[in-house]
């Protein structure tokens, strides 16, 4: 249980380890306002911050857990152990002797501990178009033109899954869970693997073992969101298809092309536009992102009525487009306490909301077991969703689909709308990105310029982009009085 009084002990420990405030805030990659937190006794750091918290204070395990009141709860990963459950799957997948993998983590130290700059979003895009080659019939890239500047991504979709428009209701939201579906397995890189590894140790990157859905059909776009999903490890999508990215940015970085027979792990796991397709055959996971636009009424200093987007600048400690730009919420779509009826993309999508957005850490089941029968329960929703709930101040939407290149995973391009200007006068100030972020910025649909030059970021991650232009198409459409923005036009 966590202690409320103040950790007087933590303080010192603090300031013992020659630290500020914003410095133990900085070395933990998170807020000041979360120090502070935890040395007022408000809440106590997460399990997966441990290791990496007892480190920078040069305290021992035991000593830690005092300093921050808990005591070790059956299920939780102990100090040192956050990567465990993926070491001890790779040594069941490839048959090594269980604390192999282990061993060769701690042997091995990161190659150049260096800050990476990303590979410009359009730099991977056109890769990619060079190693796939010309679209499969009824298909193409994702490409708009807006305010004269041509963007094109890595996203391969078709006309009819462009301009869905589709409420993520009961009845439009029909993913259905399919228990018995067949997991296609082609091996792990064993090498590659313990890189990543290597690499989430050293960066505090989660790779919890939690299951995520697998994209196995999808039977219609059109009036509702219908397909089948199965479910699969996270921990096998990290250590497989999701090293394709690194793969790709490692061959850019050193200035080579990226060609069939040139790119072993893509060549394996992605080589052509069958293997994309083909979603029985591969491991094809994926997520729900959407561009969140509040609306907000007439002000004298900004102008008339308008939306307010957000748009996070991810974290070097998620798995998926680390340190790219991309709208919130972001998520692999995965259970969280139901598999069957959490199969629907807008449940992933308000579970999102709650943790990427209102603080609901207990939702976040990456940093330990999920011990309540009902987290979405309407007793247990923060006081922001609570709200846009009760009246339906809220409309959820999906407003594109694709598969995206750069690993084949499926994406969901949504968009939240809050239609009550209320909201943000009364809870604008709880609105609060979680660790997934390194920081959230905000926009005005009224200022086309600083829009328009946004869209021009390379920073952005090809999926993020993708979602928020789709979302500005539609808020267009809405309401076009707030939005002042050149035309999202499709197409070259």
């Amino acid at each position: 249980m966590v202690s409320v009084r103040r950790r007087e002990e933590l303080v010192s420990a603090r300031k013992a380890a020659g630290l500020t405030q914003e410095q133990l805030a900085e070395v933990m990659r998170v807020d000041r306002s979360t120090v502070i937190r935890w040395e007022a006794g408000d809440y106590a750091p997460q399990p997966y911050q441990w290791p990496k918290l007892a480190r920078v204070l040069g305290r021992s395990a035991d000593e830690l857990r005092e300093l921050i009141g808990v005591r070790p709860v059956a299920g939780t990963p102990l100090l040192g152990s956050a990567l465990e459950p993926a070491f001890s799957w790779l040594d069941r997948q490839v048959g090594w002797s269980p604390g192999t993998t282990r061993e060769r983590v701690e042997a091995r130290t990161p190659a150049g501990r260096r800050v990476r700059t990303p590979v410009g979003r359009s730099q991977l895009a056109d890769a990619l178009a060079g190693y796939y080659g010309d679209s499969p019939a009824g298909h193409s890239t994702y490409q708009v033109r807006c305010g004269g500047v041509q963007t094109q991504t890595s996203i391969l979709t078709r006309p009819g899954w462009t301009e869905l428009a589709c409420p993520l209701t009961f009845q439009t939201d029909r993913l259905t869970l399919l228990s018995d579906v067949a997991r296609p397995r082609r091996g792990i890189e064993e090498n590659a693997a313990v890189r990543r590894l290597v690499e989430a140790a050293a960066d505090d990157v989660r790779i919890a073992d939690v299951p995520i859905y697998r994209l196995s059909a999808i039977e219609s776009l059109r009036d509702a969101i219908v397909g089948k999903v199965g479910l699969a490890p996270f921990v096998e999508y990290a250590l497989s298809v999701d090293l394709l990215e690194r793969e790709l940015t490692d061959s850019l970085e050193a200035g080579k092309h990226v060609r069939p027979g040139d790119a072993p792990l893509r060549d394996k796991y992605l080589p052509d536009f069958a293997a994309v397709l083909g979603l029985d055959g591969r491991l094809c996971a994926g997520g729900v992102l959407a561009l969140t636009a509040i609306a907000r009424p007439a002000d004298p200093h900004r102008g008339g009525p308008d939306y307010l987007l957000l748009v996070q600048e991810r974290s070097g400690r998620v798995l998926n487009a680390a340190g790219r730009l991309a709208v919130i919420p972001k998520a692999f779509h995965r259970p969280l306490a139901d598999h069957r009826a959490d199969a629907r993309i807008g449940v992933t999508l308000r579970r999102e909301l709650e943790k990427e957005l209102f603080g609901r850490t207990d939702v976040d089941n990456t940093a330990g077991a999920q011990r309540a029968a009902d987290p979405m329960h309407p007793s247990r929703l923060s006081a922001p969703m609570r709200w846009l709930t009760e009246l339906g101040r809220m409309r959820l939407e999906c407003t594109g689909f694709g598969f995206n290149l750069v690993s084949g995973n499926y994406e969901f391009a949504s968009l939240v709308v809050i239609e009550d200007e209320e909201f943000w006068p009364r809870f604008g100030g709880d609105v609060e990105a979680n660790w997934e972020a390194a920081g959230l910025r905000q926009y005005s649909t009224l200022d086309g310029d600083l829009i328009t030059e946004l869209i021009s970021d390379e920073t952005w991650s090809n999926e993020g982009l993708f979602a928020f232009l789709q979302g500005l198409r539609r808020l267009a459409e809405i309401d076009g009085d707030r939005v002042r923005i050149p035309a999202v036009e499709l197409g070259g």
